[in-house]
Parts: C-alpha cells; sequence; structure tokens
C-alpha cells in the first residue's frame, strides 16, 4: 500500500514539476518576471519559538510508523526561497490534496480519538491533509525541515492541524479548511505549538494551553 501511494504522489509531483518549468519559461522577459514575482506573498514575520513543547501522542505513534516523515536533516535549509515556481507548485499541491481527500474524523475512519495517517485510502482529517501535502511538496525537492506540522486552536475552539513552511517572506500556512496559502497572522487561529527544526521534537508558539489531539476535519 505504501509503495504504491509513493508511486501516485510521485506521478502527481512530475506533473507539478512540468507545469512549474513551463511557468518558469513564461517568465523569462522583464514584464513576465515583474508580473510573477508581484504574485508572490508579501513579507511577513515568522511566529516565535518559546521554549520545549509536549508532542502530540499520536504524532508520537505515527513517527514509529513512518520515521522518515519525521526525521529531521540538519544539512537541509531551514528555509524556502519563494520563486514564482515554488509559490505555483506550494499552491496547486494544497487545492489538489484539499480537493482529493475526504475529510472524515478519526473516530469515524479509525474508531480511535486521534491518529495521524498518510491517507493512503484517500480519507483523514486535518493532519492527514497536512502530512499528505508534505511529502509531496518533499518530492518536488523543497526542504522538509522548513515544512513544519502545526498544532493550532481554530475558529471553534478545537485543535487543529496545519502545515507551517517557513519561508523568506515569514510562515505560511497550508490548511484543509481554505486552498489559499495564508501568513499564519492572517489565519484567525491560535498558534500552539509546532515540530522542531533542530530535533526530532515539538517547541512552543507562545501559549501554554495545548490540546491533546487533532481530531477534527
Amino acid at each position: 500500500m505504501r509503495t504504491g501511494v509513493s508511486m501516485r504522489i510521485k506521478a502527481l509531483v512530475r506533473g507539478l514539476v512540468a507545469a512549474s518549468a513551463a511557468m518558469a519559461s513564461l517568465a523569462s522577459g522583464p514584464l513576465a518576471q515583474a508580473q510573477t514575482i508581484a504574485s508572490l506573498p508579501a513579507s511577513g514575520l515568522a511566529a516565535s519559538i518559546t521554549g520545549s513543547a509536549r508532542p502530540i501522542a499520536a504524532w508520537t505513534e505515527f513517527c514509529e510508523r513512518y520515521a522518515s516523515e519525521c526525521a529531521v536533516n540538519r544539512s537541509e535549509s531551514a528555509s524556502i526561497t519563494l520563486t514564482p515556481a515554488i509559490w505555483q507548485t506550494i499552491n496547486t499541491v494544497n487545492r489538489r490534496v484539499n480537493k482529493a481527500i475526504h475529510a472524515v474524523t478519526d473516530q469515524d475512519h479509525w474508531n480511535v480519538a486521534d491518529r495521524w495517517d498518510l491517507a493512503e485510502d484517500g480519507q483523514g482529517d486535518c493532519e492527514d491533509f497536512q502530512l499528505r501535502k508534505r511529502a509531496m511538496l518533499v518530492e518536488a525537492g523543497l526542504p522538509r525541515r522548513a515544512m513544519r506540522m502545526t498544532v493550532v486552536i481554530d475558529e471553534k475552539g478545537e485543535g487543529h492541524a496545519v502545515l507551517t513552511l517557513i519561508t523568506d517572506r515569514g510562515d505560511l500556512v497550508l490548511d484543509n479548511k481554505t486552498s489559499a496559502v495564508l501568513p499564519w497572522r492572517q489565519t484567525g487561529y491560535t498558534f500552539i505549538k509546532r515540530e522542531s527544526q533542530d530535533a526530532v521534537a515539538w517547541v512552543g508558539l507562545g501559549v501554554a494551553i495545548s490540546p491533546t489531539t487533532t481530531a477534527n476535519r
């Protein structure tokens, strides 16, 4: 099953890379370059790290099953330099995964309160969407170290998982609730903690109260 999923991810990524290359070839003249650069997000602030934080229990179990998805390679870049082609790839992956996966709670899906997975059967909740996106973006050449799973409190006051991309234009968020890739301050969420960039661990983002699960859709 995992081999089949990996092949499907690679096939999708090949299409994305081809589209990005076509876009880059179009952006060859001065006017085209100005237009594509203007489409990039405005520079913003990065979230502040306040110290270590306790990992989500379901993340720990996920890492036991998918160690490579949680490994931290400190030789990788800790930030993504956004170009028009990379920005296009990020947005396309966000939209495609949001459309491809059927949202279902872990309780309905697995009969457990919280389970992190790669949506291998095309179903999942919030963290599964984001883990699938990260896998695709890694295949497209982006550094995993600069893409961190993040726990927030959403508009309903519930625990929710998003994917934070740490970029030269600030921290950007991929979310299954919207196809827009937003600066973290524009999401309306309260940011609690995220994966560390330096170890297989988590770091706090300024709020002491932390959800124990990310079990909504």
